[in-house]
């Protein structure tokens, strides 16, 4: 009968060792599932946010595009009208010699 009981308390502490080893991994999976779970909402914030950042740059990319153009247009507006300045500073400055040379004949012919 000793051995019988011997074999009964051994079959029993080593079922009960089955179980702690059980209750330890079912422990440990459940704490992995929840930093599992943790992980994929972290993960999906981080999405979220870099979705968000895209399109702020998308809409600043085309903003820097629109005033690229702008500044295009601007410069052939500032182009057109440097060029005019300076037309109109030739005319001046024939204007100005003309009249001199006008003003030099008439006197030439006033006392000569």
């Amino acid at each position: 009968m000793n051995l019988g009981v011997n074999w009964e308390e051994e079959h029993r502490r080593t079922l009960l060792e089955g179980n702690a080893i059980l209750d330890r991994s079912s422990q440990s999976i459940a704490r992995s599932q929840a930093v599992a779970v943790e992980s994929e909402q972290i993960g999906t914030e981080v999405i979220s946010e870099l979705n968000e950042q895209r399109e702020r740059l998308l809409r600043a990319d085309r903003r820097l595009s629109q005033t690229d153009e702008e500044l295009d247009k601007t410069r052939r507006i500032l182009n057109v009208m440097r060029r005019r300045i300076l037309m109109n500073k030739f005319i001046l400055v024939l204007i100005i010699l003309l009249e001199i040379a006008i003003l030099g004949a008439i006197i030439y012919k006033k006392f000569i």
